[in-house]
């Protein structure tokens, strides 16, 4: 069968997790298609979700099997450059999952360029925001290439009816009609979506959560962790220096046996669909505080603020999968020389769900405490009479030409308030 574009597939490269969807892709492609399959699964820190999936993908129909190990480069050059530039989606999304497309499309390219593939495949929905993200990927890095979308395709239409195809060919899968929620996870975050989530108002069992304990049942001592940054990025915890991975794994430890690190929001998907998602995101909730808490010592007002400005544009460009745009590339320049002063440590304390920022030091620091402090020693007040004046000019400007208004002001008429109704 061809593509809707007319092309003869072959070969198609499958960015594979071993979940429902991409479970019964392999045989779906096969019997649509009549091509070949090469399941490529990309960790980006899954954990034990990589175990069995080579057999498992063989089982089920494909001719080869990837699996890469990225977990440094996806924290040290995504998750990292994410983190430096404050980039946060509506207040709330740390931008894992989204962070995290770019880099598995990249690795899924590179594999079907090395395997003779003349196709891409991926399981997103037709409704979501991460078929944006793994199509631009392909069209910025391989655009030669034909893209299979099953989910626009196929007649499924529900996880239910993907349940029941993939119980019909025996392929086994954690998804359940008892337990249908869409989960996603890696090094940075576990995302859950659907079912009972689909109502805003529901609350989240407890149950649901895998990486962040209940807070009322955390340590009843709060723990204080310190992190080093250089330049902007993390480099150590509690003085010990780690590995990009390692250093964020270390935190998810520290920070989930606290519960910190939850988030329960209703985003703006790219497409337009408003939709709810949970996310347990506790080292780099920690991260984005402590980063921000000493970019208050080295950065002076004017560039904090246009950092903080830029940080909105540079999470929708990530969020929206425009990673290899070139606009998210001169922004990360931006970031790069902004935070060259940015080194120093933060020392946070962690207790019942809580992240509370109680130290931080820098060797740049802009702080001054003769300064900051009441005694006026080294200050000379007065200057702040022609400043205030000269700040205020414009104020002044405007008065002058509502001559009627400081008549009013004078006779006391601004206290004369109107009745209601």
């Amino acid at each position: 069968m061809k593509t809707k574009n007319g092309r003869q597939v072959r070969k198609a490269a499958l960015a594979y997790s071993g979940g429902l969807d991409t479970s019964i892709i392999i045989p779906w492609l096969k019997e649509t298609y009549g091509c070949e399959v090469v399941a490529v699964a990309v960790d980006v820190g899954q954990a034990e979700e990589t175990a069995g999936l080579r057999e498992k993908a063989l089982a089920t129909g494909a001719c080869d099997f990837h699996l890469l190990d990225v977990r440094e480069e996806f924290a040290k050059e995504y998750l990292f450059r994410v983190l430096r530039a404050g980039a946060v989606y509506e207040h709330e999304y740390l931008l894992g999952t989204s962070t995290a497309r770019p880099l598995i499309a990249k690795k899924q390219v590179e594999v079907a360029l090395a395997t003779g593939c003349d196709a891409l495949s991926h399981g997103c929905t037709g409704k979501g925001n991460d078929q944006v993200r793994f199509e631009l990927a392909y069209q910025a890095l391989a655009p030669e290439l034909a893209v299979i979308a099953p989910w626009r395709e196929w007649e499924i239409t529900s996880r239910e009816e993907a349940i029941d195809y993939a119980a019909a060919r025996k392929i086994p899968v954690t998804a359940t009609k008892k337990e249908p929620y869409s989960r996603d996870r890696n090094l940075w975050h576990m995302s859950h979506e659907g079912g009972p989530l689909e109502d805003p108002a529901f609350e989240p069992e407890e149950s649901m959560f895998k990486l962040t304990v209940d807070p009322r049942k955390g340590p009843d001592e709060p723990e204080r962790v310190t992190i080093g940054f250089e330049k902007g990025f993390p480099v150590s915890v509690n003085g010990e220096p780690l590995s990009p991975a390692r250093l964020i794994e270390t935190l998810n430890a520290i920070a989930g046996r606290h519960g910190v690190g939850r988030a329960d929001m209703v985003e703006n998907r790219l497409v337009g669909i408003k939709s709810r998602g949970v996310y347990e995101t506790p080292g780099g909730t920690l991260l984005v505080q402590a980063l921000r808490a000493l970019e208050t010592l080295t950065l002076e007002r004017d560039a904090m603020h246009e950092k903080e400005r830029l940080a909105l544009r540079y999470a929708e460009l990530v969020y929206y999968g425009q990673w290899f745009n070139p606009l998210r590339e001169a922004l990360e320049a931006f970031m790069e020389k902004i935070t060259q002063s940015v080194t120093g440590q933060v020392t946070m304390k962690l207790f019942k769900g809580s992240a509370i920022v109680v130290g931080r030091t820098a060797d740049d620091s802009l702080y001054s405490a003769d300064l900051a402090s009441f005694n006026m020693t080294g200050y000379t007040p007065q200057d702040a009479a022609g400043f205030i004046r000269l700040f205020g000019l414009q104020t002044r400007g405007r008065k002058r030409l509502s001559p009627r208004s400081a008549e009013a002001m004078a006779a006391g008429e601004h206290l004369r308030l109107e009745p209601w109704g």
